[in-house]
């Protein structure tokens, strides 16, 4: 197992630097317009070009750049740990920024998280412990329908219902725990994680229900069954443990991408989360502020794939790492 992590660590790493490497390509090397000048302001002179091409490293070849990147974000800078430089638009630090709109993505996230994973696999049990039962195909139709409405359209859609309309939920924004109060942070936060649920919850919801389903038709279970174990006791101590590690991969994947930015709910419901600033950094052309988010969420992403790797052995028993 030491090893294994010991693998999978260095993995992480190499896969963080050649994300962080392709995205620097792009949008340092790749454009049309030398970022100096984006940077340098509005009809820069050749001289003031070069000193900003001299101060900040991008007079020096591609991988000695990309190099200085990778040590300001590792060993720190002027505004501290981890370095994450500083806006090309308004010269300021990105690191208060960053962690101000990460905090919002991620309530986001844990909440829409909490959501999907109680309800999806809930109903996803009940469906295939009832077969072709009216829950078993109600339940499916959920799920058709929240795997075909895309968030862009479900989201409006609940807007205009639950606050224009029934005015029993309140609109988009972001409210701090710290300013309004866990009640009020609450409510503004239901409508957001019930929406970005709703998808992800239908998806597990199918994929819980297949999974179970295949499980209890295995020869253990069968074994299990021919020893006299009650029915709860071969469903909940053999069949469901063993299907829940597809779960597992799933919702690590998903979290971790989540984790990243949740781009269309933060836009929908206006929550200034790291998924929006992304998006408005690119449009800007605010080139740290892109590799920072880019950092972020690959770290979030491989960060999940470590964690769900280590759970495998302790939800299957029939998975070892040598």
């Amino acid at each position: 197992m030491g090893r294994y992590l010991i693998r999978r660590l260095l993995w992480v790493a190499v896969t963080l630097l050649l994300i962080t490497f392709f995205t620097y390509l792009i949008f340092f090397v790749m454009p049309p317009t030398d970022p100096a000048v984006n940077f340098a302001g509005k009809q820069p002179t050749p001289e003031l070009v070069a000193e900003v091409k001299r101060q900040f490293g991008l007079d020096k070849p591609l991988l000695v750049q990309y190099g200085l990147f990778v040590k300001r974000v590792v060993l720190g800078d002027e505004y501290g740990w981890p370095g994450l430089g500083f806006s090309f638009n308004t010269r300021a630090a990105l690191k208060p920024v960053i962690a101000k709109r990460l905090l919002v993505t991620i309530q986001l996230a844990m909440g829409a998280a909490a959501i999907w994973l109680i309800a999806g696999v809930a109903i996803g049990i009940l469906s295939a412990l009832r077969p072709r039962s009216l829950f078993d195909r109600l339940a499916m139709g959920f799920a058709l329908l929240g795997v075909s409405a895309p968030v862009f359209f479900v989201g409006p859609v609940f807007l205009w219902v639950f606050w224009f309309k029934l005015r029993i939920l309140p609109g988009t924004g972001f409210y701090p725990i710290s300013q309004y109060g866990l009640g009020e942070w609450f409510m503004h936060m239901l409508m957001p994680w019930t929406v970005l649920a709703l998808a992800y919850a239908a998806i597990y919801a199918r994929l819980s229900r297949a999974n179970l389903i295949e499980t209890m038709s295995e020869d253990y279970i069968r074994t299990a069954r021919a020893k006299g174990l009650s029915p709860r006791a071969v469903t909940i101590r053999h069949g469901l443990r063993a299907s829940l590690t597809p779960i597992v991969t799933v919702f690590g994947l998903d979290l971790g991408g989540l984790l990243g930015g949740a781009i269309i709910t933060e836009t929908v419901f206006n929550l200034q989360g790291i998924g929006n600033y992304a998006v408005s950094s690119v449009f800007d052309g605010d080139l740290y502020a892109i590799l920072d988010v880019t950092v972020i969420a690959a770290f979030f992403i491989v960060a999940a794939n470590l964690v769900v790797d280590i759970l495998y052995a302790f939800l299957d028993p029939r998975v070892r790492y040598s």
